[in-house]
């Protein structure tokens, strides 16, 4: 169906541009059903970006789905005009006491610096406890997967010795989890970190499940509570060239970057990205609106 989004978000036009349908909450057709409310938690440095990431996802599902985006207090966005957030976003302690019935929180760029170092984590831990008790089913993207796996289960993060960086093959772990229905045998993802959660770390909580992971860049998904908690290590929303902006950033800024694995055709950064992922961020997202946030349901 469509996304309900807030009014004249800069979002919209291009959305709109690639045959999204999505609606200002102002839109009278809002007034006609009851829609699920999904708060978005963006903790990625450029905002704007990931909410069309974000909103585009959200929209292959049949049902509507309401959109807020959330911030914290305790900390500022130092790449995403004030004026920005101040007109579309609103402070987690304003919306704690409203229903919701799904919660993203995304990455963040503070990976290397340890958890309880990071200016806002007192807050965000407020939100972890909060999402635990009233929201129906949670993702926690990237950073905030492994954040939260900290917060609950302390499982620590370790630093790699160069960025997982491009697009990696995953298995499943489990079979006929309904987040993964209409999944291949084998299906991409890309990763972007400097940091990772170990595989033996997880099997050893027996609250979690580890539910898919790469021969290349480890565990991807683990979930808790039949599904009310997933923690996801990478970045199935990235649009094709997110990579390469990334990329072309860090060798702008003089970084020892190389070049994200199999993302480019020929494994060349002049060709252009072979897309492999987006069928299967799609399914994901949708499965998650379908079976976790509309029918709160548990496999088993």
């Amino acid at each position: 169906m469509s996304v309900i989004i807030p009014d004249n978000l800069p979002a919209i036009e291009l959305l709109q541009e690639e045959h999204i349908r999505v609606y200002g909450q102002s839109e009278t057709i809002r007034h006609h059903f009851a829609p699920l409310r999904v708060a978005l938690l963006n903790l990625m440095p450029l905002k704007i970006s990931t909410e069309a990431d974000y909103i585009r996802l959200l929209s292959n599902s049949p049902l509507w789905v309401e959109l807020t985006f959330m911030k914290l207090r305790s900390h500022t966005s130092k790449n995403t005009p004030l004026v920005h957030l101040n007109r579309f976003y609103r402070f987690f302690d304003e919306l704690k006491n409203q229903h919701f019935d799904g919660l993203i929180i995304t990455g963040a760029p503070v990976e290397l610096i340890p958890f309880e170092e990071v200016d806002y984590w007192q807050e965000l831990i407020e939100v972890f406890d909060w999402a635990h008790e009233q929201i129906p089913s949670a993702l926690y993207i990237c950073w905030a997967s492994q954040a939260a796996l900290y917060h609950f289960h302390h499982i620590p993060k370790y630093r790699l010795d160069k960025k997982m960086f491009g697009i990696f093959p995953h298995r499943l772990d489990v079979e006929g989890v309904p987040i993964f229905h209409g999944f291949d045998d084998v299906f991409y993802v890309p990763h972007s970190r400097y940091t990772e959660i170990r595989k033996e770390d997880v099997l050893k909580v027996k609250a979690l499940t580890l539910l898919a992971e790469s021969e290349e860049s480890g565990v991807y998904m683990a979930t808790a509570r039949k599904g009310r908690e997933f923690f996801i290590t990478g970045h199935s929303e990235y649009e094709p060239l997110r990579l390469d902006m990334e990329y072309q950033r860090d060798l702008n800024r003089g970084l020892p970057t190389e070049v994200p694995q199999h993302y480019y055709v020929d494994d060349d950064p002049v060709k252009r990205p072979l897309v492999r992922w987006r069928a299967h961020s799609n399914l994901l997202f949708t499965n998650w609106l379908n079976y976790y946030v509309s029918q709160q349901i548990a496999y088993q």
